[in-house]
């Protein structure tokens, strides 16, 4: 009788150490998150600033070798100062992304979000050879936080561009209301996706683009598709994609239309 005692008294024993244990382990992995979730934020924010740092650095190389041109100045200041006030928003934005804060929704229309972007990407695209196509309807609203969206579509945009370099293609983006929901869809006629490579595009830090592809087509750093499904995820909608080797891409993001739950 006695050595039964024994037995369970050690066994509670042990199941003690080991709920100790977890408990610590349990803590750990929430400062652990804490600081993936700081990792995260850092590398989306460097991304989202470049991609708004890199056009305004082409326009103002262009102004600074035609400082006569008064008017090309005065728009490279305007820029400037607009999109150092969009970044300032931006790495507000990422963060309380990245920390779970919850930003207030607008109802905004997906159309001006969408010229919002190519204003700032500041880049003819039939210089690249690629057609730009926009077919949005011009009373369409969808409840987001504004910039946070914005980066959505300029990541999905900028890598339709890239998956178009150097040859062209078309660029189309579309949008509808769709029961509740706006369905929107940026498609290119690019490179297109491996089928192996479809379940992994969102995951951070994974890349299909090779770094010793050339400046023009640019290298990315496998942040960009996974905020676009963070921010989505975030705004209670969802992110696809349909792809075939050398057919082009087509991304598809579905929002709801309304910020209540």
């Amino acid at each position: 009788m006695a050595s039964i005692i024994e037995k369970r008294l050690a066994l509670h024993q042990r199941l003690a150490r080991k709920e100790q244990e977890y408990a610590a382990l349990k803590s750990q992995n929430v400062q652990l998150q804490a600081l993936a979730n700081l990792g995260s934020a850092t590398s989306m924010i460097a991304h989202e600033i470049n991609n708004l740092l890199t056009p305004l650095a082409n326009y103002a190389a262009l102004a600074a070798k035609n400082p006569q041109d008064a008017d090309l100045v005065a728009k490279v200041l305007d820029k400037t100062t607009r999109n150092c006030e969009r970044a300032s928003k931006i790495m507000n934005s990422m963060l309380a992304l990245a920390n779970g804060r919850t930003q207030d929704k607008h109802r905004v229309f997906v159309g001006a979000l969408v010229d919002d972007v190519f204003t700032c990407l500041c880049r003819d695209f039939n210089k690249d050879g690629i057609v730009v196509r926009i077919d949005v309807p011009d009373t369409l609203e969808v409840a987001c936080v504004p910039v946070q969206v914005q980066q959505v579509f300029m990541n999905l945009i900028l890598n339709a561009r890239d998956a178009m370099l150097p040859g062209g293609g078309l660029l189309r983006i579309a949008a509808a209301e769709n029961g509740g929901h706006v369905d929107i869809t940026v498609s290119d006629t690019g490179r297109g996706i491996p089928a192996e490579n479809i379940e992994s595009i969102f995951e951070p830090f994974f890349t299909t683009k090779a770094a010793s592809e050339g400046p023009a087509t640019y290298s990315g750093s496998g942040v960009g598709l996974a905020f676009c499904k963070r921010v989505v995820d975030a705004h209670a909608g969802t992110i696809s994609v349909d792809s075939h080797p050398g057919q082009g891409s087509t991304f598809h993001v579905r929002l709801p239309q309304s910020s209540s739950p």
